[in-house]
């Protein structure tokens, strides 16, 4: 059964992500750069700021301010009351970030993030994700402003998040629909193994919940003809890619996010009314409400989790 979804509109298109703060206030980022807060009932939607770039994965600093994962821009921090914004970090090892996408931050002011391409940028994400060029990589701002690889390789590199006790952080692997987990403490600190494997669709961003559990968004069903497209020669893959945007795949209109425990066991499999509100790319677990961003949709969306 589709469970209904409540939408809060918002001024402009794209609200890829969504983050709670304590007083409730739910913000968003949209693809004119904006950043918009919007009041848990939906009365009132207020700017907050702009980037200057594309706002994706956003997150709350101890700070109280803003962190944003811009595509273009990279990591910033903004500042609620006035919407001021500070470049944190834009370049690593003397090259500029292509694709800067989703953070989360540690107790002590680290920075995990991804940068989903060496190649594309956001306006060519179906090129990456389709040539299968698994560039992506995760790396962690420290607290002093030093910056370290942790992992590379990756199929489209997106959502991060970590555990309640930090022992590990997890990134979605859009094209590989898998979630791949680093051990950062404990026997198996520095091993990579997987958190979720053969999603049933292709992981967006994820985000660990007030329920202690990771909340992964499926942006898109499993598409066979996609998954043939990755398998077959580079030169093929690159023709796919120029053909007219018409005739391209499409993602199918769905809203479904998972939640996982630590061990990897499926806690949650939630199916939303899609015909209002799709592509969910954005999710937070808040006080039995689940939040939702999308990187088509002009709104918010929330399931109301209570009886499920």
């Amino acid at each position: 059964m589709n469970q209904p979804v409540r939408i809060h509109a918002v001024p402009a298109m794209g609200a890829e992500d969504v983050v709670v703060a304590d007083n409730g206030l739910v913000y968003t980022g949209t693809e004119d750069g904006s950043v918009f807060s919007v009041r848990p009932d939906g009365s009132r939607v207020e700017l907050v700021g702009h980037t200057g770039g594309r706002p994706l994965g956003i997150e709350l600093l101890p700070d109280g301010r803003l962190l944003i994962a811009d595509a273009k821009r990279g990591l910033l921090a903004m500042e609620t009351a006035t919407g001021q914004v500070e470049p944190l970090l834009d370049t690593v090892n003397g090259h500029r970030m292509v694709f800067c996408n989703n953070a989360a931050v540690a107790a002590n002011g680290d920075i995990w993030f991804s940068d989903s391409s060496t190649r594309y940028g956001i306006e060519h994400w179906k090129d990456d994700f389709v040539q299968d060029t698994r560039t992506g990589r995760l790396y962690c701002r420290h607290a002093d402003g030093s910056v370290e690889k942790h992992l590379d390789g990756l199929a489209f590199a997106n959502g991060v998040a970590l555990a309640a006790d930090e022992s590990y952080v997890a990134i979605a692997e859009t094209g590989a629909r898998t979630v791949v987990r680093l051990w950062l403490t404990g026997e198996r600190a520095g091993q990579r193994d997987f958190l979720a494997e053969d999603l049933p669709g292709y992981p967006d961003n994820i985000a660990r919940g007030s329920d202690g559990l990771i909340w992964v968004t499926i942006a898109s069903p499993r598409d066979p003809l996609v998954e043939l497209l990755q398998k077959s020669p580079m030169p093929l893959r690159k023709v796919v890619t120029r053909i007219p945007e018409a005739l391209q795949p499409k993602p199918k209109r769905t809203v479904r996010v998972l939640a996982f425990d630590d061990a990897g066991e499926l806690v949650h499999d939630i199916s939303g009314d899609a015909s209002g509100y799709h592509m969910v790319t954005g999710v937070r677990e808040h006080d039995g409400n689940l939040w939702l961003g999308s990187l088509h949709e002009p709104a918010v969306g929330v399931i109301a989790l209570a009886g499920l």
